[in-house]
């Protein structure tokens, strides 16, 4: 069963596996969230984290799963297309309609409370006005005696009842001259406060010892000098509320914010954060039931200006309104609710909502029908993939239709013809990669396999095709007789004319050529003793192989076909190096003092004329000396600073002389590949490398 396990934990993705470990990790601090420690905290902070993370996950995993298994399927994706293109925008659009509908309602109570509250206000200004300007022309009579202490009510024409319950103060010069009788001597039911009113009076919603009221201040200068102000009170209780309320269902002024300070989202206000006011709640009507399903409960929540009476500091105190539509749609048409208009208009919408109801029920009929035509083509089509992917590439679509799907299978069908003959095509191309793949197997087993070694002399040669297969060619022979340490060594560089398998067959030529040569010179000095001096000079001259090179090559081959070759003998015991050049690029020995000798004695290209004779030349080799063979892919690569020549292939191998050899043709090709950059290698790249230790 655990390697089960194992094996399905493998074969998820790595976003699954990372939502499973999320997952437990969430579900493992849920319970240590809940301890009340330092502990649990930590676990709660950690808990968030982990939740939010997998949230961030389970997103696109969630997409990816839908496209992978639902929306795989055509025929879901375009019915989720048209569901987005004909269904969200209605249900946008009936979302924001509804939306700003429940807004509307909300704010047309909240305004038609706060708009009762100020009728409320202004009628109580109003009687406050008339009250100080009677006032002040009293006093200015000159009968009027002034007793601040005992002023007759009935000078102003104030109704007694108004008197008992406390709602009318007034004060001559700031000092009480008429009080509500259960108010005091010292103030009024709200006192007059230290701040001034505006010259055009005050009037609005006051706070005062955790209560509220309804306040208006008003204030009048007599013709004797003297200051008359008003103020009237009543206080924000039940009555008013209900009076408020009426016709609209019911509404609440600062529910619930006694208790705490920055609990609940009324927190946010100036009023609930001031902890010297405990304020009651206020409030007034009732919620009346609903007269249809669509009549459905409409609860909304603002505030309205405050101000404290002692400060005269501006708040604001939070109302509540639960109404439903019907309530304030009787509100709204309050005058014209039994009239004509309003019953055409309830006409014309349930009208306008049936005929949009069958316009989009027609146009998802006819979504369906064109989804069915692509669908059914689609699957035609795959239908015929998976049978050409079987091998049955006689398959066919039947096409009846005249639309581009119907092109679409016919342009399949003539796709599945073709395809035979590409898929012969493909074999055929294999097949000639495959015999290419040999023939570089074939042509690497020609090359040196590892590094030759002889005495006084280290060895390194490297062959890079521009191709599968090479047409540069390089070899090293060693002369040794049978239990004898090497006396010489052979050194053979050399370019076919062209690429690819023409040149990669020269090339197997060639090698073959030399060895063969090579091998015959040994079998013929050895039995010959007397003649051995002539035959050494015959077969070993590097100028005398050329020559027999030459004649084979021109005789067996095409004219076109040619080679530059250079071939060179080391003896060992005298450090000198015998070579010929038949169009080969020189190869360079690098001094120790940087002096540079090109190796350029020799002749023409073999192969190209017949009977040609080629010189031969010699070099010792001292010790640090460095041999540099190489052919034109080395020099003649370009960018758009031009060759990289063979000053540059100096410089690179001067620059690391003391490395081993190895070392030394790895830094040239990657100076080399740097030259290049990305184009394409253009030409065989060859290098040989021999010093004299």
């Amino acid at each position: 069963m655990s390697v089960d396990l194992k094996g399905a934990w493998r074969s998820w993705s790595v976003l699954t596996r990372l939502i499973a470990l999320l997952t437990a990790l969430f579900l493992l601090l849920w319970p240590i969230s809940l301890l009340q420690n330092a502990l649990g905290n930590t676990a709660r902070d950690l808990w968030f984290l982990a939740g939010g993370a997998l949230l961030v996950c389970v997103i696109p995993w969630g997409i990816r799963q839908a496209r992978m298994r639902f929306l795989w399927s055509l025929r879901n994706k375009l019915a989720i297309t048209y569901l987005l293109i004909g269904l969200a925008p209605v249900v946008l659009f009936v979302t924001l309609v509804l939306v700003s509908a429940y807004v509307a309602a909300g704010q047309f109570a909240i305004h038609l409370v706060a708009q009762r509250i100020q009728t409320q206000l202004d009628q109580m200004q109003t009687e406050n006005t008339d009250c100080a300007v009677h006032f002040a022309r009293v006093l200015a009579r000159p009968e009027t005696k002034v007793d601040q202490h005992n002023l007759d009510p009935s000078l102003l024409g104030l109704d007694k009842a108004e008197m008992e319950r406390g709602q009318v103060a007034i004060f001559i010069d700031r000092l009480p001259a008429l009080l509500a009788p259960e108010a005091g001597m010292e103030h009024s039911p709200l006192g007059l406060p230290d701040w001034t009113p505006p010259r055009e009076g005050f009037h609005g919603i006051v706070i005062d010892d955790g209560r509220l009221y309804l306040a208006a201040i008003t204030q009048r200068h007599s013709r004797n000098g003297h200051v008359v102000t008003v103020v009237r009170s009543v206080p924000l209780d039940r009555h008013i509320m209900e009076l408020t309320a009426l016709g609209l269902g019911r509404a609440s002024l600062v529910p619930a914010l006694a208790e705490s300070t920055g609990s609940s989202l009324r927190s946010n206000f100036t009023l609930a954060r001031r902890s010297d006011v405990n304020v009651q709640s206020v409030s007034g009507g009732t919620f009346p039931g609903a007269v249809n399903l669509l009549d459905v409960p409409v609860h909304f929540f603002s505030t309205i200006p405050m101000t404290v009476w002692d400060t005269a500091a501006k708040e604001n105190v939070p109302v509540e309104v639960d109404s439903r539509p019907s309530l304030l749609y009787t509100q709204l048409f309050a005058v014209s609710i039994e009239g004509l208009m309003p019953e055409f208009i309830r006409l014309l919408l349930i009208v306008l909502c049936i005929l949009f109801a069958f316009i989009e029920a027609f146009a998802l009929y006819m979504a369906m029908r064109l989804s069915s035509t692509i669908t059914a083509s689609v699957s035609d089509l795959y239908a015929a993939t998976q049978a050409i992917d079987r091998g049955e590439l006689a398959h066919r679509i039947r096409v009846t239709r005249t639309d581009q799907l119907a092109e679409l299978s016919r342009a399949f069908n003539r796709m599945s013809g073709s395809l035979q003959r590409l898929l012969a095509e493909q074999q055929e191309k294999e097949r000639m990669q495959n015999e290419l793949s040999i023939a570089q197997e074939v042509q690497a087993n020609l090359f040196p396999s590892v590094d030759v070694k002889i005495p006084s002399l280290e060895l390194h040669g490297v062959c890079r095709p521009a191709r599968t297969v090479s047409g540069d060619y390089y070899d090293f022979l060693v002369y040794q007789d049978e239990g004898q340490p090497p006396s010489g060594l052979g050194i053979a560089i050399g370019d076919i004319s062209g690429k690819g398998i023409s040149a990669a067959l020269l090339m197997a030529t060639l090698h073959s050529a030399v060895r063969a040569y090579r091998f015959a010179s040994e079998e013929l000095s050895q039995p010959i003793h007397a003649a051995q001096d002539h035959c050494e000079d015959l077969f070993d001259s590097p100028g005398h192989i050329l020559g027999l090179l030459n004649r084979h090559l021109y005789r067996s081959t095409q004219p076109e076909k040619y080679a530059t070759l250079f071939l060179a003998q080391y003896d060992i015991a005298r450090s000198r190096l015998t070579y010929s050049n038949a169009g080969q690029l020189p190869p360079l020995v690098l001094c120790r003092d940087r002096s540079v000798h090109r190796l350029d004695k020799g002749g023409t290209v073999v192969g190209l004329i017949d009977n040609m004779e080629y010189m031969d030349d010699a070099v010792t080799l001292q010790v640090g000396d460095i041999f540099i063979g190489y052919s034109d892919g080395v020099t003649e690569p370009e960018n758009d600073f031009g060759e990289f020549g063979e000053h540059r292939l100096l410089e690179v191998v001067w620059r690391y002389r003391n490395e081993p050899l190895h070392v030394i043709s790895a830094q040239v090709l990657q100076a080399l590949d740097a030259w290049i950059g990305d184009a394409e290698q253009p030409d065989d790249i060859t290098l040989v490398l021999a010093r004299r230790v």
